[in-house]
């Protein structure tokens, strides 16, 4: 089982998806470590040997921030904002899209579930 980055990879995948479950590495950083590390992109996470799963880890240490390190840095972005008072913390402080998206209709993953609001019947005439 290979452990990179207190993560579990999942053994019956490609290394190079595999790795992007590690918070922090996505498709392009995945494929510029396997390659700085000589690792086949094709190989299952199953199948890397010791040395490989090494070098890998040791990769992603000199590169920077994953997992709970960069969690963290996230978290202590959205703080700053929320402190300062810019208009990104408000909207962070409120639970609403940050980027600028519609908020009369959609926004519904940001927002949570409607609340539906009491009296607000339709009348039949």
């Amino acid at each position: 089982m290979a452990r990179i980055a207190g993560v579990d990879l999942p053994l019956n995948k490609r290394v190079d998806v595999g790795l992007t479950y590690i918070f922090g590495i996505g498709a392009a950083r995945s494929g510029r470590i396997l390659g700085t590390a000589g690792v086949d992109p094709k190989v299952r996470v199953k199948d890397l040997t010791e040395d490989q799963v090494r070098r890998i880890q040791q990769i992603i240490q000199e590169e920077g921030r994953v997992e709970g390190d960069l969690r963290k840095a996230v978290q202590m972005d959205i703080k700053r904002l929320i402190e300062i008072g810019s208009y990104r913390g408000t909207r962070h402080r409120l639970g609403l899209p940050c980027r600028g998206q519609r908020t009369h209709t959609n926004a519904r993953t940001k927002k949570g579930p409607r609340v539906a609001v009491a009296g607000k019947k339709k009348v039949k005439k």
